[in-house]
């Protein structure tokens, strides 16, 4: 299954890797480097296909659980000071998504949408501690009774050019629910309530839709 967001640029790719195989083989006489041309153009198009692939997840829905909202390693867990909406200390858990991982975001738990804002920025590399302030990003805060407010940030890389974001403030949403897309490269930050336990730690690899990542007992 492919995601929507990539509907349009897959039919494009495949159009011109259909067209640069054609003309290869009329204008190319030399086999070598007709047959690099050919598979370089294929390797494109599987790259494009494997990216905005979305495959079909069952999420094992849990009020008291949160669960990943995107594939990727995890690479901050630490406790910060949120200053666009709590103006507080908060527990951030930050997830890298390379080029290769799956790019849906996802629902981290069933709530309202109290707050979705998107902010144009810089394409620092993901990992950088100044992106999710500079770099363009969208910023959800979802609420229910079991967590109270939490908020996500939906932030692109160097490569991404495009968030995409499906919170609009006061609708209900489903945990494990498509939330949106991030084109390219990205990254995706959880401020949580400290005190919080959580199920993951720094290295870790999370499988965004079904693995937990915090609970409350």
């Amino acid at each position: 299954m492919f995601h929507k967001e990539g509907y349009r640029i897959i039919m494009n790719t495949f159009v011109l890797v259909a067209a640069i195989a054609v003309l290869a083989e009329y204008k190319i006489s030399i086999e070598w480097i007709k047959s690099i041309i050919q598979i370089t153009a294929l390797i494109l198009l599987i790259l494009v296909l494997q990216f905005f692939r979305n495959p079909n997840r069952t999420t094992p829905k849990n009020e008291k659980h949160l669960i990943s909202p995107a594939d990727g390693k995890v690479v901050i867990v630490q406790e910060v000071f949120e200053k666009e909406y709590f103006k507080d200390k908060r527990l951030q858990v930050s997830i890298f998504m390379s080029p290769l991982n799956v790019h849906v975001t996802r629902y981290t738990m069933s709530g309202v949408i109290n707050f979705s804002k998107y902010h144009p920025g810089k394409y620092l590399v993901a990992w950088h501690p100044k992106s999710s302030e500079l770099n363009e990003r969208t910023t959800i805060v979802l609420e229910n009774e079991t967590f109270g407010e939490i908020l996500y940030r939906q932030i692109a890389g160097a490569v991404a050019r495009r968030i995409v974001n499906y919170a609009e403030e006061g609708t209900q949403v489903t945990q494990g629910e498509d939330a949106g897309f991030i084109k390219f490269g990205s990254r995706v930050d959880l401020f949580l309530p400290l005190g919080t336990p959580i199920d993951v730690k720094v290295n870790d690899v999370v499988k965004g839709g079904v693995q937990t990542i915090a609970h409350l007992s």
